[in-house]
């Protein structure tokens, strides 16, 4: 762990004490204290891993899979499907790749600055172009 985030967690930690000290008017939003720890790059690739695995753990649910039946259709051992889920680990995009196949998932390269419906639409159309059903 770098210097920064030791001294981060650290003003973290007197941020809390803080707050228990003075009661409810010293507390602050989770927003203002990630403002605070993080880099806005590194909000937004822990808010895109975050996305991507809540889009997994449904995706599983909806379909009534379990961690070892997912184990099995993508050949991903179920502990590294767990960790992945806990966000205890950043996988390989291989890795995250074979655990959304088998539930009709996949990742694209889309503009950040593009609405989601749009991006979608367009992955849509490069699915069934490479498909031929166009």
């Amino acid at each position: 762990m770098s210097k920064e985030k030791k001294a981060a967690i650290e003003l973290a930690k007197s941020y809390l004490a803080d707050a228990k000290e003075r009661g409810n008017e010293a507390l602050i939003s989770w927003e203002e204290v990630r403002a605070e720890l993080f880099t806005s790059e590194e909000i937004r690739e822990s808010d895109m891993r975050v996305a991507i695995m809540t889009e997994l753990i449904r995706a599983r649910n909806e379909m009534n899979i379990s961690q070892r039946d997912l184990e099995a259709l993508s050949g991903v051992k179920q502990p590294i499907i767990s960790r992945m889920e806990a966000g205890v680990t950043s996988p390989q995009l291989d890795t995250v790749l074979k655990v959304l196949a088998p539930l009709g998932k996949t990742l694209y390269v889309g503009d950040l600055n593009m609405p989601v419906a749009h991006g979608a639409s367009q992955v849509s159309e490069h699915v069934e172009e490479y498909n031929g059903t166009t």
